[in-house]
């Protein structure tokens, strides 16, 4: 199984799916009162509500007709508002979709790289805040 994702705006995200010889097209919507997260153009799963709708959502693909087998994916969103200034407009702020191998796609706060805990104070610095501090390595010749 391999995924990719197609678009991450503000209210929608589109990814393409690849198992096998078929491609599906996993999309997660949000509207006003409801998200939804739609699996080849059919509603797989909704959270209805103005505040703490779902995050995290669990799908099949491939189940027989009594529910069997099939490969098992989780869509996680962080739906925040995060601002991009490399590209036009806003964003959500994060996106993974998890398979029994591991990762599929991420991006933003849900990155790996972005999970990771920083070792030390200066690494938290450069990571929150963007500071970086002057080493050895890195000294200007005044």
């Amino acid at each position: 199984m391999h995924a990719e994702l197609v678009r991450v705006a503000l209210h929608e995200v589109d990814i393409k799916i690849v198992s096998g010889e078929r491609m599906h097209v996993l999309q997660w919507r949000r509207n006003l009162l409801w998200d939804e997260v739609l699996l080849d153009g059919k509603r797989q799963a909704a959270s209805h509500g103005l505040w703490g709708r779902e995050k995290v959502y669990g799908l099949v693909f491939g189940r027989d007709l009594e529910g069997r087998g099939g490969e098992q994916v989780m869509l996680i969103l962080d739906p925040a508002q995060s601002y991009d200034f490399s590209h036009v407009g806003e964003r959500i702020r994060g996106v993974r979709l998890e398979g029994k191998e591991g990762t599929l796609a991420s991006y933003g706060s849900l990155e790996a790289n972005a999970l990771k805990k920083p070792g030390t104070f200066s690494d938290w610095m450069k990571k929150s805040m963007g500071m970086d501090w002057n080493d050895e390595t890195t000294r200007r010749p005044n």
